[in-house]
């Protein structure tokens, strides 16, 4: 134990180990921010698609739309993203960093069309086709009442996507880049079993605290929904 605490200590005082995880982490940061707003806007435009009014125009962009969430939700990230990187970009002097964004934003595409797909599912059709009996437009109808529903259903779900998509870009340290994870292994390698604990056990306090604020500004948010649905009520 005085080992493990002697340790702590080292890595604290020692800047260089302190610069290699705030750089991994930062890497981290960068990885997952991006993969996110890829997966939320393209995930926005499956969903759309998926759960329009079907048309002869639209049954190719739904079949395109429904093999690739297939695919996607049905094969694991760490194959993709080797897929990506060895297969796909595997151009010499391409950017690693483009390369992961990329392959966790079209993964947490397909995760994210289901979730907004399932929202906006979830709300009662009977106010669609009122809407229409009433003279207004689908894209009124869609703004006005079918997506401020959704999203107060989309949320939560939405919450924990953004934190899986953070917690999966450790596997990045398998193709050699440099993130939190590998950070902590190129702190403690060659050394004793302390040693090497001692940055995981950083690395990891590193994670939690970004996913105990994520979750902290997700239920405000959802806090601050249930707040108008009370104002609305009275």
């Amino acid at each position: 134990m005085n080992d493990f605490f002697s340790k702590i200590g080292e890595l604290f005082s020692t800047s260089s180990y302190i610069d290699s995880l705030l750089h991994g982490f930062l890497l981290t940061m960068q990885i997952a921010y991006f993969a996110i707003l890829i997966g939320v806007f393209l995930g926005t435009i499956i969903a759309l698609i998926d759960t329009a009014k079907p048309s002869k125009w639209l049954a190719i962009p739904k079949f395109i739309c429904k093999v690739y969430t297939t695919i996607i939700r049905g094969t694991p990230m760490a194959l993709q993203l080797f897929i990506m990187f060895f297969v796909i970009f595997a151009i010499k002097g391409f950017p690693s960093i483009i390369t992961a964004i990329l392959a966790f934003g079209l993964n947490s595409a397909a995760y994210t069309a289901e979730v907004i797909r399932g929202g906006i599912l979830s709300v009662d059709k009977g106010q669609t086709e009122a809407g229409l009996a009433l003279g207004l437009s689908r894209y009124t109808i869609f703004m006005k009442i079918v997506a401020p529903q959704a999203i107060k259903n989309i949320i939560p779900a939405l919450g924990n996507e953004i934190i899986t998509v953070i917690k999966e870009t450790a596997i990045v340290s398998m193709v050699g880049m440099y993130d939190l994870n590998m950070a902590a292994k190129d702190i403690g390698s060659g050394q004793n079993m302390a040693s090497y604990l001692v940055p995981m056990v950083v690395a990891a306090l590193f994670y939690l605290a970004t996913i105990y604020l994520i979750t902290f500004i997700v239920q405000r948010v959802e806090k601050s929904l249930r707040k108008s649905d009370l104002r609305a009520e009275k």
